[in-house]
């Protein structure tokens, strides 16, 4: 029991650990993504938890909906050897990284057409000046 003991944290431990708000952890578990336990009104977090909260972080880092992540921790606690999770995944990054390929594109397009129209813009400048 000590050793379980030794993995419980309170909720602005956690927050401070991972560098997010306390409420930001109390919206997870609202959402359902976590399920600290309590001690009266008191929130007490373990390593499972704290290791849920990485990876929802890292999720939305990566551009993964609340809904994605949730499916990934659901697949997660149902499937031990973790195959469905991880060919859920691996589908989610093909998505995501088409998808960011795309915004990549986009980008590369709308800096180019800005930079030319900066260009003619400081060449009318100069020409102005010149006259």
């Amino acid at each position: 029991m000590n050793d379980r003991q030794d993995d419980l944290t309170g909720i602005q431990d956690v927050a401070k650990a991972l560098g997010v708000s306390p409420r930001t952890l109390r919206f997870y578990e609202d959402k359902g993504l976590i399920e600290p336990c309590r001690i009266g009104t008191t929130r007490i977090y373990t390593r499972r938890d704290v290791a849920r909260v990485q990876l929802i972080l890292r999720g939305k880092r990566l551009g993964f909906s609340l809904r994605d992540i949730e499916e990934f921790l659901g697949l997660y606690d149902s499937d031990p050897q973790h195959v469905e999770q991880m060919r859920a995944l691996a589908e989610r990054c093909r998505l995501r990284i088409d998808d960011l390929r795309h915004q990549q594109d986009a980008i590369a397009q709308t800096l180019a057409e800005l930079e030319k129209i900066e260009g003619e813009a400081l060449d009318r400048v100069a020409h102005a000046k010149a006259e």
